[in-house]
């Protein structure tokens, strides 16, 4: 009694699409920029920046998801590896605004000047 082997070439070829995707709208808004979205502030920060956050842990997430297999282990052991990670990242986005508004204060206020 053996077992089949099945091909999961439609299946790299679908994460390979998603990833592919979700950067390439990453890119385009680089490069694009749009006003309305590069212009608007949420929480000190542009919102064109948030979708760029965001984005960016959609595809990390898939790629655990995907390439570290966790779609087939049970409950518990993603949230073990997957809590963590959402605790550092929310950690990193919180310094990320804190320490961004305190340069910004910094040079706005003082006499130092914008050199970048």
């Amino acid at each position: 009694m053996g077992h089949s082997h099945e091909s999961n070439t439609k299946r790299i070829w679908g994460v390979f699409a998603f990833l592919s995707l979700v950067t390439i709208v990453e890119v385009w808004l680089g490069i694009e920029k749009p006003h309305s979205l590069y212009m608007t502030n949420l929480l000190s920060m542009s919102l064109l920046n948030w979708i760029f956050i965001i984005l960016t842990i959609v595809k990390a997430y898939y790629i655990m998801w995907a390439f570290m297999h966790l779609e087939g282990e049970k409950s518990n052991l993603r949230w073990s590896i997957v809590g963590p990670l959402v605790f550092l990242i929310l950690y990193l986005v919180f310094i990320l605004l804190v320490e961004a508004d305190y340069v910004y204060e910094v040079f706005n206020t003082s006499f130092y000047k914008w050199i970048f």
